[in-house]
This record gives structure tokens, C-alpha cells and sequence, in this order.
């Protein structure tokens, strides 16, 4: 193990969240909150700490791929570890536990709380709350290796593997700097573009960056009680466009700029994801149709939450706990499924679902035809065997997570839908669950068992378990490969 390389990219971590951290300050100065002297001082703390860890010299600085895992891993836990610190110390969140709950369930766009109101935080929290959705959104380390110059070569590409959420992580171009700034440059034109149309709209400038942040990541911290029910119908429609268009997968975007527009609209992911949210927004809008005076209110309800929970961001604009069950469990579907790889959603992702169904196929067919030579394609383009196993074993951990993960909440003894649906809403970074964790509600009622384990599945979720899981593995600390 190259622990020197691993407290390097640590130290990059470090510094690069301090230097975020003084954003929450110019807020503070333009609202005039003392809150911003703590976020300051912990900058600063950050940025130093972070100064000295880079000092020590490494021979080898290469990242291999037990390098990558561990780095990520641990990066994220140390990224959330002193976000929380702001919350603690300010008094906000007074808890320590409670404050790492909420911050990273930001990081990780979760966008799952345990503050009963919300509207009670400074504004200078209240942006940190939200900036940490973009922040993680994209990814931290994916941000670092946009501004750090390679210097060990294509090894950082397990940096990137391991960060970015999907199967497989393309790219775009051949080197990984050049890469992370390409997706870069895409998420930040995305953002701008958002923040343009709800200025339009008369959004007020900080409800405008705040919910810009959320949709972004695809997170939904709300900064209001209410989440997003308080805005205006166009601007309902203009969040319900973005937090789609968030879930894309990046590359159809990177193909539609490079012209290759017949390649962007065979994406066979991006195609199923749009069919999905097509189909179920029309078939909740019929069902929950009487309860709406007309029929835009009613298709604005049900696109926004389909929206909002498939790319697991988790706004609302009405209380969907309320809905019939056929809608109910809908959603819950949408839950698992989630939005595209290479996006800024989680969930199982649609890719995935795309895989399972053609390998079902596959084997019906197979069955049938047990001498045809036939293939499994996505795209057009074969998928490899290592492809199909790596997946089905993220599906197996999943699933065994997931279990264990409802087994363990349970002994706070909720309703079974209410532990189902945090455990589902928190591993698929979601954010509102159903019952006594709906989207009126929150999750400060778990005990602390129950929270750990929430905030193991929101990192999990985000990381796509492994680079979480690895950390537990005994054999990843010995020194042998």
C-alpha cells in the first residue's frame, strides 16, 4: 500500500475544501451573520492542515487501483468529517452525529435531514448545506484532478473510476485532466444555465443558488419548510427540466457538443431513462388527476417528483406520502432504478436495469437456442464478461446491503414502509422516503445506530459501494499485493 500517495491526495482534499469554505463567508458578510467567522477559521485550518500533509515527499506517486479505492474512500469520510464542524460549532446542528448526517447527506446529494426546521439556519449554513450538493455532485476528487497537472500518468484514472458513479467510466479524451474538465465545463454551463432561467423567473437571488445547487447535484436540500411548493408554476417546470437534464448521462451531452449527434441519440441508457420518466409521470398524472383543479397542475405534480425522485434529488412540491399506492409504489421503483450512469443521480442506474434486461433476454433466447452464437450489446457494442460479473456482484452487494441495512434500522421499531423507504431513499441518495421519513417529514427520529448506518449507505450509494467497502476489507491495509 502507497500510504504516502494516499495522504497526498488527502492533503488535496483538505486544502480544496478549506478554499470552499470561504464561499459560505461572503454570504455571511452580505447578510451580516457571525456565522461566517467560524467557517473562516476553519478554512483557514483546513487549507494549512492540508499545506503541511503535502510537505512530506513521495518517491512514488503513482495511484493504482487499491490506491484509488482507498484514497476515494477515505477522502470522503475526511471531506464530511470536517464539513460537519461548521453545523457543530456554530450551534446549528448542536449534535456532531447529526451534523455528519446532514452534511453528508450533502455531499453525497442525498438531500436526507434531520432538521424539523430548516428555515431556523443561517443563511450562511444554509448555502454550505446546499454548495456541499454541487460540490459532491460531480465529484470532489474529479474537481481536484481538474486543477492538479498529472504527474503520474494515466494512474489517476483509478482516481476517476472509483469517484464517478456508473459501470464504467469513459473518456472523454485521452488524458484524465482533460477529462475532468470536460465534464466540468459541461456542469458548470449547466448551472449557469439554470441560474439564468430562474433569475428570469423572478427567483430571488440566494432561493435561486441555493435550489440551482440542489438541482445541480441532484441532492434537494430545500431552504424552505415547504421544499420547492412555494414557487411559481414556471419555475416548478424550469427546477423539474434541470433535475432531469442532471441525470443525463454526461456523454450524450460531450457528443452532442462534438456534433456526433447520431452516436447521442443511440444511447440506448438515454433513451430508456427519458421512456421511463415519460411513461410514469403520465401514468401518476392520470391517477392523481381529481386531486388537482386542472390538468397542468396535476402533470407539474407528477413530473416534478418522478423528476425529482428517479434522478434522486428528492424536492417536492406536494406531500406525494398522501398519493394512491399505485403512484406510491411507482416512485419507490424509481427509487432503486435511478438516474443514468455518468450523470450527477444514483440509484442502481439505468444502464444497469438496460443490462439485467437484456441478460434476461439473452438467456430466454439462449434457452431456446442453446447452439446460436449471440452476444449481450449495449450501444451497438459488445459487453465484455468482466463487465456483466462486476455488475451482477454490485447488484448481489446491493441488495445484501440493503437488507442488513432495514434489519438494523428496524430496531427503532418504525413501520416497515418508513424503514424500507429511508434505507432505499439513503443508499440511492435520494433524500425523502415514505411514512414517518415522507417528504413532510425527516429523519431526526432514528437513534444512533440507525443513523450510522444511514450515513454508511449514503457514501456507499454515492461511491457505488466499493470504494467504501474496500475500507473494511482486511486485506486492503496489509502491505503485500
Amino acid at each position: 500500500m502507497n500510504y504516502a500517495v494516499i495522504v497526498r491526495i488527502l492533503s488535496w482534499v483538505l486544502r480544496t475544501e478549506g478554499l470552499l469554505m470561504l464561499l459560505p463567508c461572503l454570504i455571511s458578510l452580505i447578510f451580516g451573520e457571525k456565522q461566517g467567522a467560524v467557517y473562516l477559521i476553519l478554512g483557514v485550518t483546513a487549507m494549512a492542515a492540508g499545506w503541511l500533509l503535502s510537505r512530506r515527499k513521495i518517491t512514488n506517486a503513482a495511484i493504482y487501483q487499491r490506491e484509488g479505492f482507498v484514497a476515494v474512500g477515505l477522502s470522503w469520510l475526511v471531506l464530511s468529517l470536517y464539513g460537519a464542524l461548521p453545523f457543530m460549532i456554530t450551534g446549528e446542528i448542536p449534535s456532531y452525529l447529526d451534523a455528519i448526517f446532514e452534511i453528508v447527506s450533502g455531499f453525497t446529494t442525498t438531500g436526507s435531514s434531520i432538521l424539523p426546521d430548516v428555515e431556523a439556519l443561517s443563511h450562511t449554513s444554509l448555502f454550505w448545506r446546499s454548495f456541499s450538493h454541487w460540490v459532491g455532485g460531480m465529484g470532489v476528487l474529479v474537481f481536484i484532478l481538474m486543477l492538479v497537472p498529472s504527474n503520474s500518468g494515466g494512474t489517476q484514472m483509478n482516481l476517476m473510476k472509483a469517484e464517478s458513479p456508473g459501470p464504467d467510466v469513459s473518456k472523454f479524451v485521452p488524458r484524465v485532466r482533460n477529462t475532468a474538465i470536460v465534464l466540468y465545463r459541461i456542469y458548470l454551463a449547466m448551472t449557469l444555465l439554470q441560474i439564468l432561467c430562474l433569475s428570469i423567473s423572478g427567483m430571488n437571488w440566494f432561493h435561486n443558488l441555493c435550489i440551482t445547487f440542489g438541482t445541480a447535484g441532484t441532492g434537494g436540500f430545500g431552504i424552505l419548510n415547504t421544499s420547492c411548493a412555494d414557487y411559481t408554476p414556471a419555475q416548478q417546470w424550469i427546477i423539474t427540466f434541470f433535475m432531469i437534464a442532471f441525470g443525463v448521462n454526461f456523454g450524450f451531452y460531450y457528443l452532442f457538443l462534438t456534433r456526433d449527434y447520431t452516436d447521442a441519440f443511440h444511447m440506448e441508457e438515454v433513451r430508456a431513462y427519458l421512456g421511463i420518466i415519460l411513461c410514469s409521470g403520465l401514468a401518476i398524472a392520470w391517477q392523481i388527476r381529481s386531486r388537482f383543479f386542472t390538468l397542468e397542475e396535476a402533470l407539474r405534480a407528477a413530473f416534478f417528483q418522478v423528476g425529482s425522485i428517479m434522478t434522486t434529488t428528492g424536492f417536492s412540491t406536494v406531500d406525494f406520502d398522501l398519493w394512491p399506492s399505485f403512484s406510491k409504489s411507482i416512485l419507490v421503483m424509481l427509487m432503486v432504478v435511478g438516474a443514468c450512469a455518468g450523470s450527477t443521480g444514483g440509484g442502481i442506474k439505468v444502464s444497469r436495469v438496460v443490462i439485467i434486461w437484456k441478460s434476461i433476454k439473452f438467456e430466454l433466447s439462449h434457452l431456446l437456442h442453446p447452439h446460436g452464437v449471440q452476444k449481450i450489446r449495449m450501444d451497438g457494442k459488445i459487453i465484455a464478461g468482466k463487465v456483466l460479473d462486476s455488475m451482477f456482484i454490485y447488484v448481489a452487494a446491493y441488495f445484501l446491503i440493503f437488507g442488513l441495512s432495514v434489519l438494523i434500522v428496524s430496531l427503532d421499531n418504525f413501520s416497515f414502509t418508513t424503514n424500507f423507504t429511508a434505507v432505499a431513499a439513503t443508499l440511492n441518495n435520494i433524500g425523502p422516503g415514505l411514512d414517518a421519513v415522507g417528504p413532510a417529514r425527516n429523519y431526526a427520529n432514528y437513534g444512533i445506530l440507525s443513523k450510522i448506518v444511514l450515513i454508511f449507505d449514503m457514501l456507499a450509494g454515492r461511491l457505488e459501494l466499493l470504494p467504501i467497502l474496500i475500507l473494511f476489507y482486511p486485506k486492503t491495509w496489509c502491505d503485500r499485493t
